[in-house]
């Protein structure tokens, strides 16, 4: 990711590259931005010391409070594993500190290298607010459409990247749940709403999706409809956050080609475009009952 303005650029954090570990050594950090290969490395990290352990996936998931299969998905790297679940593991598989000491890569390693920061700054956010022009935002998707839209990506991606992303994005949207509530507005384009991803059911579930989403009192949904005269968005989709520290960023992406814009002066101007894009749009109820419609007749 490419950070501009004032603020400094984060260095970019790179992988472990991890073998057969022992005791309490550290792996070596892996060049790239391989995050499937990271986590079947760490997948076989836990298969090694459970293994040794002389536990089956099914009894490591007892001891740890987990089930057999998520025990199997993250040695297969199917699935990433929470913070807990690494402390738990390293705990019962007397792994020395090894699997805890990965516990930040595997964090990372959720999401591809030009959005990690991204993330991090979501995450911490008391305000956020996107306009999408292609695809419903992450943070709304269905699993169903987040499957169909790393599905259709090109080049193609792995089905274990796939099933990783699509764990991570839905893992982003624990946002809802937080307290205190983040103030969150999000505009979508008519046409994305009406483009089938995924197929008739899938676009259905995502219609539903956004209906319930748009119920929470912190958040506003509003569709920019396409029969708009005016329209302040024609530059493309951008989202804007603003931490507890008042720090305000705005992040655009595009081909896998990101910035997070930290000077004041870009922000503000994003800030103002999105004020026009949020008046020239369906307001909030307009929007439920244009979602509702169009769910009718699908």
């Amino acid at each position: 990711m490419e950070v501009t303005g004032r603020a400094e650029a984060r260095p970019v954090r790179r992988l472990w590259r991890c073998g057969g570990l022992t005791g309490t050594e550290r792996p070596e950090r892996m060049d790239g931005d391989d995050s499937v290969a990271f986590l079947r490395c760490f997948g076989a990290q836990v298969k090694l010391f459970r293994e040794r352990a002389g536990l089956t996936q099914a009894q490591l998931g007892t001891r740890i409070g987990y089930g057999e299969d998520l025990v199997a998905a993250v040695e297969r790297a199917r699935r990433i594993p929470r913070a807990e679940f690494i402390d738990k593991a390293d705990d019962a598989l007397e792994a020395g500190g090894v699997l805890r000491a990965m516990k930040d890569e595997v964090a990372r390693a959720r999401y591809p290298g030009f959005f990690r920061d991204a993330a991090r700054l979501e995450a911490e956010a008391v305000e956020l607010h996107a306009y999408d022009t292609h695809v419903i935002k992450g943070l709304l998707q269905t699993e169903e459409y987040a499957r169909a839209v790393f599905g259709m990506r090109r080049p193609l991606l792995s089905e274990d990247t796939i099933e990783q992303r699509v764990a991570a994005r839905m893992a982003r949207q624990e946002i809802f749940s937080r307290w205190p509530a983040p103030l969150m507005s999000f505009v979508v384009e008519e046409a994305v709403l009406r483009r089938r991803i995924g197929g008739r059911e899938v676009q259905r579930g995502q219609l539903e999706r956004l209906l319930e989403i748009g119920q929470k009192r912190n958040v506003e949904i509003q569709v920019m409809p396409l029969d708009r005269e005016d329209h302040a968005g024609l530059s493309g989709p951008f989202t804007l956050m603003e931490t507890e520290r008042q720090q305000r960023f705005a992040y655009v992406e595009v081909q896998n080609v990101s910035r997070l814009q930290t000077e004041r002066a870009m922000v503000r101007a994003l800030e103002a475009q999105y004020g026009i894009i949020r008046a020239q749009a369906l307001t909030p109820r307009e929007s439920v009952a244009f979602i509702e419609k169009l769910l009718g007749e699908t």
